[in-house]
């Protein structure tokens, strides 16, 4: 191949590295998974382009290669969870920082990286919704080949008989695991939560108040936000609370800690989130948390902090250190 077909075909693939991005992290649940699915992908064209036959799209093609790159890499069994897919809420009272290094936790996913720039409305809705936490979560209850034909299906709007060519079966069996799949999510239905795409005015008041309470640490301001069932969650920990009572609890216990932070705002998984900053020991404020908020109905009704921010402020662009 001469420098400049290769110059051409590194430009073609990489046109579609963020489309394959996104559904390679609706497959694995893993922002760094499925970075390494996507190289992968890209690897495996470019040096097989010769026998590429045109019979399908580029684009199909590539998706046939990622779909067998993530089946390959979740033949080990393993499924990315949140810490509500583990254990039930722990009351205040009996709350405790437990790290489950084993455990492979759902990562978020900044969404520059997975969400490419769509035109119509509509499609860039169910992009963004398809990239929650909860919905991505939901994901990873489904067997391999279900998760990745409702993902093609409902997400990507492939036909049944694309799908089946992509995966080398019929139509039937297409449909018939389409079936399944959605029986399966029904079960396990995530949320639904607020669109934000933009900021609607009441929800940019609410996040201002938010910060607000947060940064202020008055902890009657944020109750009145949250949610009476809101969630918190702190990854790598299996410990989640739910009840802004019980929130508020470990906020003025263990989680008091916090007090004095800085919330800086940026955009993780489809909804609004804040890289967290806490009072550094020499001045200023270090990473904490990265912090995901999910909000319904004009409240906060889920906050997850994903406390390795050696591996997320790098990823979203984050600094290291806030002065005073």
């Amino acid at each position: 191949m001469s420098d400049l077909a290769a110059t051409d075909l590194d430009a073609r693939l990489e046109r579609h590295r963020t489309e394959l991005a996104g559904y390679c992290y609706r497959m694995l649940g893993s922002s760094f998974e499925a970075e390494d699915a996507v190289q992968d992908t890209m690897v495996r064209a470019w040096r097989s382009f010769d026998r590429f036959e045109g019979r399908s799209s580029l684009r199909s093609w590539l998706y046939r290669i990622a779909t067998n790159v993530c089946l390959d890499m979740l033949s080990a069994g393993n499924r990315r969870a949140r810490p509500m897919d583990l254990s039930d809420a722990t009351p205040v009272a009996r709350a405790a920082l437990n790290a489950r290094p084993e455990a492979a936790w759902l990562e978020p996913v900044p969404d520059g990286r997975v969400l490419p720039s769509l035109v119509d409305p509509a499609e860039k809705a169910v992009e963004r919704e398809t990239i929650r936490l909860a919905f991505v979560a939901a994901l990873q209850h489904l067997p391999p080949k279900q998760r990745a034909v409702l993902i093609l299906r409902e997400v990507l709007a492939w036909k049944a008989s694309e799908v089946a060519e992509l995966l080398e079966t019929t139509v039937a069996s297409v449909n018939s695991a389409l079936q399944r799949a959605r029986s399966t999510l029904a079960e396990r239905a995530p949320a639904d939560t607020d669109a934000a795409d933009p900021l609607d005015e009441e929800q940019q008041k609410l996040l201002a108040r938010y910060v607000a309470a947060f940064e202020g640490y008055d902890m009657e301001a944020l109750t009145a936000l949250l949610h009476e069932d809101a969630t918190l969650s702190m990854p790598p920990y299996d410990l989640w609370l739910r009840g802004h009572d019980d929130i508020v609890g470990w906020m003025l216990g263990v989680g008091s800690v916090c007090r004095g932070s800085r919330l800086v705002p940026t955009v993780a998984n489809g909804t609004p989130a804040f890289a967290h900053y806490h009072p550094g020991e020499s001045g200023g404020f270090d990473p904490w948390a990265l912090m995901v908020i999910e909000i319904t109905d004009g409240r906060v009704a889920g906050i997850t902090s994903f406390l390795d921010t050696e591996r997320w402020f790098p990823l979203f662009g984050l600094p290291k250190h806030l002065e005073e």
